[in-house]
């Protein structure tokens, strides 16, 4: 038996459920809401395509949903609005209408993509996620951001998208590259950074058991990240204010990311590193003390994630990016920062000269 937990995400009449479960794609009415009769495009990549796409395929078929496919290329330098053309044309190619679902297999890239194309296809269609990612089952999947890259900043062109669903299978993590799974593990520990003290303290000691997919810990862990989210979509869906917060590190992440070409570093990698920046920001600011700086730091290194820049990159690069940040308002960069493990905060009014200061020393 397939034991599903459940997560509603309250949007009123947007509202969605996150389902949670070992081997649950095999799970009969699964892929609410698509019923026998229903038309849907599968949307994954190459690599998944050889690991999950036939396994996934056949469920759906034997559920009575007429599904087509469409195979990305791999990798966040695909994540364009050319990849996203392809998707379009294959629906349009295939006769599928208004009333046709997108089904995303696969990781934040093809989450976003597929998201962005339902927001635009016919003016909106729905998408289901299945997240195969760590990064996209605690995050990426939840909370209808998608979008594509530009050379000149990271996700600056896509729409706010709600899921019809989203199907979390713990199972699919067996399926990644280790350093995958640690990326992913970045985005876990932002959520405890920002949020739960607890949670935190609950990393610091699982944190093996989590690397090694125990399955309990690790389904303990996704579940607690989902639950933070969902609870934050609900109440701030289009980030006005307290979404602001699931940024943390990201500002300086980005930056890395975009200088060093997409899918240079991976997106945990480039967010470990831009927390590490943000933290020492808010410890020469005088908010975050000494002791919380280092837990962090060290609960980052014992992850096995980077806790330093590319050495290519001077600290003054950095900034021409972080000023194309969505986040900056008035020609004001706007950082969220760390005031205590469990707690965050965005502020204005930074001195680029701190800023500058707290590249170097993770340099």
């Amino acid at each position: 038996m397939k034991i599903v937990e459940q997560i509603k995400v309250a949007l009123g009449t947007r509202s969605y459920s996150i389902s949670i479960g070992c081997g649950i794609i095999e799970k009969d009415n699964i892929f609410h809401p698509l019923q026998s009769g229903d038309q849907a495009m599968l949307v994954t990549n190459r690599t998944i395509a050889n690991l999950l796409k036939d396994k996934v395929l056949f469920h759906l078929r034997q559920s009575g949903i007429k599904v087509d496919q469409v195979i990305l290329s791999d990798g966040e330098q695909y994540k364009t609005l050319n990849e996203m053309e392809l998707i379009v044309s294959d629906l349009l190619e295939k006769k599928h209408s208004r009333d046709t679902t997108l089904i995303a297999l696969g990781g934040g890239v093809i989450g976003d993509l597929t998201g962005f194309s339902a927001s635009v296809y016919q003016r909106g269609v729905k998408f289901i996620q299945i997240p195969t990612t760590l990064l996209s089952q605690v995050d990426a999947s939840i909370g209808g951001k998608t979008g594509v890259n530009h050379l000149l900043g990271k996700n600056m062109i896509g729409s706010f998208w709600q899921p019809s669903s989203v199907i979390i299978d713990i199972n699919c993590l067996r399926t990644l590259p280790y350093s995958e799974l640690v990326s992913g593990v970045a985005e876990v520990i932002k959520y405890a950074i920002i949020f739960d003290a607890n949670f935190f303290y609950w990393l610091e000691e699982k944190m093996d058991d989590i690397l090694s997919l125990n399955r309990d810990s690790m389904s303990y862990c996704i579940k607690k990240c989902c639950e933070l989210k969902s609870k934050l979509i609900s109440l701030d869906e289009r980030e006005n204010n307290l979404r602001a917060l699931l940024n943390f590190g990201h500002t300086y992440g980005h930056a890395i990311e975009a200088h060093s070409g997409y899918g240079s570093w991976l997106h945990g990698e480039a967010i470990s590193v831009g927390m590490v920046m943000a933290s020492r920001t808010s410890e020469l600011m005088g908010y975050l003390s000494s002791i919380d700086y280092k837990r962090i730091l060290n609960l980052l290194k014992r992850t096995g994630l980077p806790t330093k820049g590319p050495k290519n990159m001077s600290a003054a690069s950095y900034l021409p990016y972080m000023m194309r940040d969505k986040k900056v308002v008035s020609g004001e960069i706007r950082l969220v920062l760390p005031i205590s493990i469990g707690k965050a905060g965005i502020y204005k009014s930074i001195d680029k000269n701190t800023i500058l200061t707290a590249i170097k020393d993770s340099q």
